[in-house]
């Protein structure tokens, strides 16, 4: 089925070491399937070509720190394109579906923002054995299935934006698409086949109605908001938490700093009416970003500012393992700190990984404080 509703899933197929062909997984650079993967796309600086600003870090397990992209965000070959393109290789299978959600979707069919979705995009590709989960910042991506190749929007590339890529088993679709119902995404396309629909009841629902309804609540405290806890393929855990539009509060300040006791540093859009300032007024403090140099701003990366990047991500202030070993939370998702997303639908979703929250505590430089 493919319909233009309120969210999105894509595919992707994973090549094994090798050359042989595997289930559907995040993909790294060398055509390699990664359990997770953070991929930051760059600003383009002042008056450079449109090459510069499709330059991109990598983050995965084991890295211990950003490296460089080895193309650029818009080859097929790279990260992005070898994850994502998985959709246009297997997206007719009859054993793969897919949704794919934004609030500002691609061009091509005319549809535009519709504010009383979520403001949440992302793409759910998977089969009847794994697949994975993309967590994005970027407008107007992915094209749909039926263009039929990978392409990054030039809509993207003047500023920065932020992947997150997990690969889960099959049983984590269930409680994924309930976090997502609860977010009332844009699905502007998607395929949910027969074999799938009935055990990922949640994504069918997602992809055949135009306004899909929250789940029924576990409980009074959970009609608005609802956290789960989702294991990757590879045993790293993961954190959502998703609001409806009903929740009415910011996202950071009400909820996830309390729920992970942590004084929480937050990238997000801030050239948008309505910006909340940091917030210093409950127990844990919410500041916001302001000079960011993923790397601590060496290795070639020019540092930026806030104002730069259409990115939403947080990072704990501080680290809770041993001293000197980090061991914070990193929070990577689609809605910004302003009041107009206090009344909209989505989330973020966070791990407690020590080489994650160095990666990016130390790109945090300057951020205001209360």
């Amino acid at each position: 089925m493919r319909a233009a509703t309120c969210l999105t899933v894509l595919q992707f197929l994973c090549l094994a070491a090798g050359g042989a062909l595997s289930a559907i997984s995040c993909y790294n650079d060398q055509g390699t399937a990664v359990d997770w993967l953070y991929l930051y796309k760059l600003p383009r600086p002042s008056q450079s070509p449109p090459e510069e600003g499709m330059r991109y870090l990598l983050l995965q397990p084991g890295g211990g720190a950003w490296t460089q992209g080895a193309g650029l965000v818009n080859d097929s070959g790279e990260a992005l394109g070898r994850t994502v393109g998985q959709l246009y290789k297997l997206g007719q299978e009859e054993d793969v579906a897919y949704i794919l959600y934004n609030d500002q979707t691609p061009p091509s069919h005319g549809e535009r923002e519709k504010n009383e979705c979520g403001h949440t995009k992302g793409v759910v590709l998977l089969d009847k054995t794994q697949g994975f989960w993309l967590v994005h910042s970027t407008p107007h991506f992915p094209p749909r299935q039926e263009v039929g190749t990978f392409s990054y929007p030039e809509t993207g590339v003047e500023n920065g934006q932020n992947f997150l890529c997990v690969t889960f088993p099959v049983e984590r679709f269930q409680s994924i698409g309930e976090q997502l119902q609860l977010n009332q995404p844009l699905v502007y396309d998607c395929s949910v086949p027969p074999a799938l629909a009935s055990v990922l009841p949640a994504l069918n629902q997602l992809c055949r109605k135009d306004r899909a309804p929250p789940p029924p609540p576990r409980s009074l405290a959970e009609r608005d908001n609802r956290s789960a806890s989702l294991l990757s393929l590879g045993g790293a855990s993961f954190t959502s938490f998703a609001k409806s539009a009903s929740f009415g509060d910011d996202l950071y300040v009400s909820w996830v700093a309390p729920s992970l006791q942590s004084d929480l540093l937050v990238q997000f859009w801030r050239r948008s009416a309505g910006v909340l300032p940091s917030n210093c007024s409950l127990s844990q403090r919410v500041l916001n970003v302001q000079r960011i140099g993923p790397g601590g701003g060496g290795g070639g990366v020019e540092p930026f500012k806030s104002t730069q990047d259409h990115s939403k991500w947080a990072v704990s202030v501080e680290g809770q393992g041993q001293p000197g070993e980090g061991g914070g939370w990193v929070c990577v998702g689609d809605i910004n700190r302003n009041l107009a997303e206090e009344r909209r639908g989505g989330g973020t979703v966070c791990v407690q990984e020590v080489e994650v929250w160095k990666a990016y505590r130390t790109a945090v430089l300057e951020f205001e404080d209360c």
